[in-house]
């Protein structure tokens, strides 16, 4: 997801989406994952040298990625989107007021892992396939893709607020899916979340999905299990707690009580409760379908004695 904090910070990208061929070019891409110069050109009757400007303007923007391949007929550049979600702030103040950290998947905190599970680096998979040992590895810091049945991965947030700094909203941004022996792109799964021990809502995922190769994963990952998932951003504030701008509850930051010293802890989890207890798998940067790991962000006031 691109997050757009302030109108300013976005005139690049309002710039590439004021024209009807770059729209078009963005619609293609997401149909199809990837296409080449010469595909784009083909579908969409421009020339050449048309397409590469207008291609030109989409990733200067940031909204596509291109990467360079040898094929049959030469050097070919393909097109990828590079976010599938464009948020736009419009009643953003004190943008300056916020800090975000990046968190590898890998880093958590504590967790319950109950099979089908597993984890793997950009490199192999750690550990054994279905083993939740393993989840005690020291090689899991480096993972960027773990699978559960049943369980929790539970996350340290740094609180850097100072004394006269507020929490004003708290985000949570990664990718998820569900969690199927192999995959399953029907598989519908029930995914909570909690902040600080409280529940803050949940969502299903639609299923595990694997009938496209994730962009990122790397050239070792097997075509038959898992390939991408879904990128969804929660919010919680003084309003309630939101996904993707649709409320989830309405716990807010106030009924959670935190201040400058206090630690934070954000838990995925599926229980036993779930209805739809079908699991779920979390995307590193070097898996799936976004370059991100799990993305905290915190927005604080400040307040003026």
């Amino acid at each position: 997801m691109i997050y757009i904090k302030n109108l300013m910070d976005g005139v690049d990208i309002f710039k590439a989406l004021s024209s009807e061929i770059r729209i078009q070019i963005l619609e293609l891409l997401a149909k199809n994952q990837a296409l080449n110069l010469n595909d784009l050109a083909t579908r969409l009757n421009l020339s050449n040298g048309a397409i590469t400007m207008h291609i030109r303007k989409l990733e200067e923007s940031g909204l596509i990625e291109i990467n360079t391949s040898v094929g049959k007929h030469g050097i070919q550049k393909i097109c990828y989107l590079n976010k599938d979600k464009l948020m736009v702030d419009l009643r953003s103040r004190d943008v300056e007021n916020l800090y975000e950290v990046e968190i590898q998947v890998g880093h958590y905190s504590n967790y319950q892992a109950i099979p089908t599970c597993g984890l793997a680096t950009k490199d192999s998979i750690v550990g054994d396939f279905d083993d939740p040992r393993y989840f005690a590895d020291p090689q899991r810091i480096d993972a960027e893709i773990i699978w559960l049945a049943e369980g929790f991965l539970e996350y340290r947030i740094p609180n850097y607020l100072k004394p006269n700094q507020t929490f004003r909203e708290i985000q949570f941004s990664m990718e998820l899916g569900s969690e199927a022996p192999g995959y399953n792109d029907n598989y519908p799964s029930d995914i909570y979340f909690h902040l600080n021990g409280i529940e803050i809502g949940s969502w299903t995922s639609p299923g595990d999905f694997g009938d496209a190769r994730g962009t990122f994963n790397p050239d070792w990952w097997p075509p038959h299990l898992n390939q991408y998932g879904m990128l969804k951003l929660i919010r919680i504030n003084n309003d309630g707690s939101f996904i993707d701008g649709c409320r989830i509850s309405d716990v807010t930051l106030d009924q959670i009580q935190l201040d400058y010293k206090s630690e934070l802890t954000f838990r995925i989890s599926v229980t036993e409760q779930s209805v739809n207890k079908r699991g779920l798998t979390i995307f590193g940067k070097n898996f799936g379908n976004y370059s991100q790991d799990l993305l905290a962000r915190v927005l604080y006031d400040v307040k003026v004695d």
